[in-house]
């Protein structure tokens, strides 16, 4: 009996010393892996990259820029069957252990030691804890040293947080495959929806893809996608999450993926959303555009964006159609070989509605096209060819026989005919390009812009980047500094030959571009029919270094030469700086600033930016009082007379009744505007605009060369404008220009710039600033040109007279 106590206290003694050798042991293990843990409290400022996104005037998503695709989402706004089926794949006992699952921990064990030495990759046990501590503090090796480190830190993140901070934590920044971190960005990516409207078998497929995104993705191997999903499907049955019959209806619906493009996701709103982009690049910088989070609010009017690219491309498509057809995309041998898979090789663009074909025979008569395969959601090529005609008449605007115009083999564009099934009509891609940019005149907000026929061909943005001559367009500038130095409406300019000699230089002789003069003319006159002798004479009167001032102030150059042939147009500018200088003249001579963007918030809601800079007086108030109205400030500078700007308005207005810009008539409502062509037509312009909106249109060649006689603002850069104003002003009423107080309407005989009776055919009521309207009874220009003595005397002493 004393034998058996003494060995049961050797044993006891034993044990105990082998206790705590053990607790020496582990006390020393725990101390040393401590040495270089990383600080998890970094976890409580956490702020991950997270995508900032630029949304339009309604609301509607435009486009997201991100190195990694997130949405961060607080754990409040997850839904339960979200986190449910996260727990089920991942941690089931997530809310029970303390930050280690010594049953996951016992089950690993097992494995590796059936498969030591077999090189077999060890399996998991790491609990959701572990995994925010590796996916935040540690790396991704695979070893016993980084094992124990993510064990330790996990017990400690445990200590220092809740489950629900740690679970939002790991929720928002799991890899989760196609570019989507955290559950956020992986519902838009995969199923373009918001986590709120997921079904069981939705969050059951992202739930299964953290262990291995690129195994389980849809596309490379759907089945190994289905059945892992099912096996999540199981766990949250099993666990009581889901139940059986929901489980078996959710196994056995179609794992349906749609993913979600990047960039630019507004129809037709590729140049808007590249110069926003743009614009937050050079304004915050890189990391902020990419990891920021900002929120983006633009003016985007995404109906009439839509409008505006199609007003445009119809535009250019017409003037390119009739300078003929130029031959193929490309030619392909058919014989013995896949059409469709050569043809898949070809570059299509994503933004123009045709598509790519190859003609396999041709006739007089019709032509057979096999069509490019559509791509699948996978990205690859269909296997099915469909096979249309290209009938005789899809070619007539070429003026050939359409077995002139293709042949077997040439890789082609073609359009469908509407209400034509399976027949296509011949296109090719403009060799001309330009721009629309469509602006409110109060604000300088840009409504809508596009800056070429396709983003996908090419990114120039010839709204915003492109510096060109504005030509004419420039006149109404010019004017402005002559109404504001003792000019009117009705002073009279002869329009004769012009003579300016330069040192060194040919003696230059501007002409206009019909190549004729008129002699004495009307201010009104040579602004509606754009004559440009008479724009130097008056220009040379009123002094070039007024001009170039006027051209400062209104945004149009930052430091224009005081050249007489800068009057013309001849320096270069952008559409966007134009078109926001006939803005400040639409809105009574307010300064504005063009802007893409109406507000900036960063991740946290705060506004970083605001483009509205007036001041809001009684808009802080908490309740109302019977208080005075909030009342809004406007310190904006005024950089021309409100009555000036009304002058050249009712001038221009001219321009599109009687004048070089008539393409605009047809519209029957109030709208000035003004054409602009350059030396041999290698620009054409027109800027016009209504009372509640500015539209300037651009077309030339991005390599400047002559479009060809005839083809001038009024040709071929009106009729755009014209078509996007028919849609975006159909339901507006007919809302006259304001006139300011002062003005004095008179009516006048629009030739002589004389005072005339309601029954003169040639009357218009001309505006006039107080004290310079033209006197009752004298007439200034006989019918055979001259001018009368009387006349002659009153311009020299009176309000403006004969240049």
């Amino acid at each position: 009996m004393r034998l058996l106590l003494r060995f049961f206290g050797f044993m006891f003694a034993l044990g105990t010393l082998v206790l705590m050798a053990g607790a020496a042991g582990a006390t020393y293990f725990v101390w040393k892996y401590s040495q270089d843990l990383p600080d998890y409290s970094q976890l409580q400022n956490y702020e991950p990259p997270v995508m900032t996104r630029v949304h339009a005037a309604d609301g509607a998503l435009v486009a997201e820029y991100a190195k990694q695709r997130r949405l961060y989402i607080p754990i409040q706004s997850v839904p339960k069957l979200v986190i449910e089926a996260f727990l089920s794949a991942e941690d089931k006992n997530f809310y029970e252990h303390g930050g280690l699952d010594p049953t996951g921990i016992f089950r690993a064990a097992s494995h590796f030691l059936q498969n030591y030495g077999k090189n077999v990759r060890p399996q998991g046990a790491s609990t959701i804890t572990q995994q925010v501590a590796k996916n935040f503090l540690l790396t991704n090796e695979v070893s016993i040293d980084r094992k124990i480190k993510e064990a330790l830190l996990a017990l400690r993140i445990e200590r220092a947080y809740s489950k629900d901070r740690i679970l939002e934590l790991y929720l928002n920044e799991i890899y989760l495959g196609m570019g989507a971190y955290g559950i956020a960005a992986a519902a838009l990516v995969y199923f373009d929806k918001s986590v709120d409207q997921l079904n069981v078998q939705e969050v059951a497929y992202l739930a299964a893809l953290p262990k291995a995104p690129s195994t389980y993705n849809p596309f490379r191997d759907r089945d190994r996608a289905v059945d892992r999903r099912n096996w999540v499907i199981d766990r949250m049955v099993e666990n009581g999450f889901v139940s059986t019959d929901d489980g078996e209806a959710a196994k056995k619906a179609p794992l349906t993926v749609t993913p979600r493009a990047t960039g630019a996701q507004a129809e037709a709103a590729e140049y808007y959303a590249e110069e926003v982009r743009r614009q937050i690049y050079e304004r915050y910088g890189e990391r902020k555009l990419y990891e920021g989070g900002l929120s983006v609010r633009t003016p985007l009017r995404s109906d009439l964006q839509v409008v505006a690219r199609k007003a445009l491309t119809e535009g250019m498509i017409k003037y390119d159609e009739t300078r003929g057809w130029r031959g193929p995309i490309s030619h392909m041998e058919l014989a013995g070989v896949d059409w469709g898979v050569k043809l898949g090789e070809v570059k299509e663009y994503g933004d123009v509605p045709w598509r790519i074909a190859v003609v396999l025979d041709v006739n007089k008569d019709n032509a057979r096209i096999g069509l490019q395969p559509r791509r699948e959601k996978s990205g690859q090529r269909s296997h099915e060819r469909v096979v249309e005609l290209l009938p005789a008449d899809g070619v007539k605007w070429t003026r050939k026989p359409l077995n002139q115009v293709v042949k077997p083999g040439d890789v082609i564009h073609v359009e469908p005919f509407a209400n034509r099934p399976g027949q296509y009509r011949l296109r090719q891609m403009p060799g001309v390009e330009g721009a629309i940019v469509v602006m409110e005149p109060t604000t300088g907000r840009v409504l809508a812009l596009t800056g070429g026929f396709s983003y996908d061909e090419s990114q120039f943005n010839r709204a915003t980047q492109a510096m060109r001559q504005p030509g004419s367009s420039f006149k109404p500038f010019v004017y402005s500094a002559a109404l504001d130095n003792g000019y009117t409406p009705s002073t009279i300019v002869m329009d004769a030959p012009f003579e300016l000699e330069q040192q060194g230089q040919a003696t230059w002789r501007p002409e206009n571009y019909s190549g004729k003069f008129y002699g004495p003319q009307t201010l009104r006159f040579g602004l509606e029919q754009s004559r440009n002798v008479m724009t130097v004479r008056l220009s040379n009167d009123v002094g070039m270094p007024i001009i170039a001032d006027y051209a400062k102030r209104f945004g149009i150059y930052d430091d224009m030469p005081p050249y007489l042939a800068m009057a013309l147009g001849s320096g270069e500018t952008t559409l966007l700086r134009m078109t926001g200088a006939y803005a400040m003249i639409a809105n009574g001579g307010r300064k504005v600033t063009p802007s893409l963007i109406d507000r900036i918030q960063d991740r946290y809601g705060h506004t970083i930016y605001r483009h509205d800079e007036r001041e809001c007086r009684g808009c802080d108030a908490d309740k109302w009082q019977n208080q005075p109205e909030p009342t809004l400030i406007d310190r904006r500078p005024v950089v021309l007379d409100p009555m000036t700007a009304y002058q050249i308005t009712s001038m221009m207005e001219g321009v599109v009744q009687r004048g070089t810009g008539t393409a605009l008539k047809e519209l029957g409502k109030p709208i000035a505007g003004k054409t602009g062509t350059t030396n041999e037509e290698k620009d054409a312009w027109f800027i016009g605009y209504t009372p509640e909106i500015v539209v300037g249109v651009y077309l030339g060649y991005d390599k400047p060369r002559p479009m060809g006689k005839g083809s001038t603002g009024g040709i071929l850069a009106a009729p755009v404008v014209r078509e996007f104003l028919r849609t975006a002003i159909a339901d507006r009423p007919a809302i006259p220009f304001r006139v300011p107080a002062g003005i004095k309407l008179v009516r006048i005989d629009r030739k002589s710039g004389q005072r005339t009776s309601a029954g003169d055919g040639n009357a218009i009521l001309e505006a006039f600033k107080p004290g310079t309207a033209p006197p009752d009874g004298y007439n200034v220009v006989y019918s055979d040109g001259t001018v009368t003595p009387e006349a002659d005397r009153a311009v020299r002493t009176g309000t403006g007279g004969l240049y």
